[in-house]
């Protein structure tokens, strides 16, 4: 059982040590022309003024189309005031989709003819200067057809808000390879052909997720999805336990509910780690109890080394809460991730945006505000 525990855990110590090796250094960017960025937003969207300021700091340009619902004031005055880069499309509330789909494909259908290249972003995020032109690089270099980053939690002082920074952090610094990359809607872009060729408003239509959603169609059309390992795009992590715990059980849910086989497989690797660290606490004595935490002690150092490569300084130091788990419980870590799997496979119920859905197979079969009651049973 040692040997297996030795193994177990050089694999996962070697896999963040392969993130942290194969991240680009030159990170080179480019510039073309023809770039929209689609940004959706609730109405009651407080204008994102350092969002705006780090959009406006980019070193690529492009065009800023917003979706919101309805009349959001803050859009508005962006409009007015930034006289042409900013664009906002009304797309009415949704009964049969995610309003986030809803508003998505409402500004696809106002992409202009000379729109080329086709960006993805959170209202929540805060993006380094070079976002826009690294997804950009291998689009316009031919190498990818649909590009990726992903998030880098930055929790708020507390342990559970950092327990979950850890539980994601596990994935995020997963090795990345373009067979097996599902893109993050956060910080997406995809040629404007592509978006034509798979028909996004087609395949968008009636989805809850729009990431899974571009992301299974890109596999089924056998396209070339490629992660950029220098991406992981700060998104700050706040809320009471409750909050933070659903949100973490949402992101799960989101891939049981749109491909259940990708969710079973996860868990059982979570499931087979998470078990392994009940024998060596329980049965294994002090030598895979070392084995374990060197493991996650080197784990936790690269991380650093890759927060501190990746992130501002401040939002490095944010994210850096994250490790403490590793250094302290890493056990700890593994279960609350299991927990989290296990949870979202309770329910095809998802509660997001002030909406609850229920969803089926990716489709949204049922869906209410979340102060009202739900029609049917």
């Amino acid at each position: 059982m040692l040997w297996l525990w030795i193994f177990l855990q050089g694999l996962s110590l070697l896999g963040v040590v392969n993130y942290w090796r194969h991240l680009p250094r030159d990170r080179k960017i480019e510039a073309p022309d023809g770039v929209v960025m689609l940004l959706s937003v609730r109405d009651d969207w407080d204008g994102g003024p350092d969002l705006i300021a780090r959009l406006k700091a980019q070193t690529a340009h492009f065009r800023l189309l917003i979706a919101t619902s309805g009349q959001c004031a803050a859009a508005d005055a962006l409009v007015a005031r930034e006289n042409g880069w900013v664009e906002v499309v009304h797309a009415g509330v949704a009964s049969d989709e995610g309003q986030k789909v809803h508003k998505l494909r409402a500004a696809l259908r106002a992409l202009r003819p000379d729109d080329r290249y086709v960006l993805f972003i959170d209202a929540d995020i805060e993006p380094p200067a070079r976002l826009v032109g690294r997804l950009l690089f291998p689009l316009a270099r031919g190498k990818a057809d649909i590009v990726t980053g992903y998030r880098m939690l930055l929790p708020e002082r507390g342990p559970m808000l950092a327990l979950v920074g850890a539980v994601e952090m596990q994935l995020a610094t997963l090795p990345r390879f373009a067979s097996a990359t599902m893109p993050w809607g956060g910080a997406m872009a995809l040629t404007r052909d592509v978006a034509d060729r798979l028909d996004l408003d087609r395949v968008m239509a009636g989805r809850l997720s729009d990431d899974m959603a571009i992301g299974l169609a890109g596999w089924r059309a056998k396209l070339r999805l490629r992660p950029v390992r220098d991406l992981l795009v700060a998104s700050p992590l706040a809320g009471d336990a409750v909050q933070v715990l659903g949100f973490g059980v949402r992101q799960y849910r989101h891939i049981v509910t749109n491909s259940p086989g990708m969710w079973a497989l996860a868990t059982l690797v979570v499931a087979v780690q998470a078990a392994a660290w009940v024998w060596a606490l329980v049965w294994g004595g002090g030598a895979m109890i070392a084995v374990g935490y060197g493991a996650a002690w080197g784990r936790a150092l690269t991380r650093r080394a890759i927060l501190d490569s990746v992130l501002e300084p401040d939002q490095a130091s944010r994210a850096r809460r994250s490790l403490c788990w590793d250094v302290v419980a890493p056990f700890a870590v593994t279960w609350a991730h299991l927990i989290v799997q296990i949870a979202a496979a309770s329910s095809s119920r998802i509660r997001w945006g002030g909406w609850d859905y229920w969803v089926r197979r990716g489709m949204v079969v049922r869906m209410c505000r979340i102060d009202q009651k739900p029609a049917g049973n």
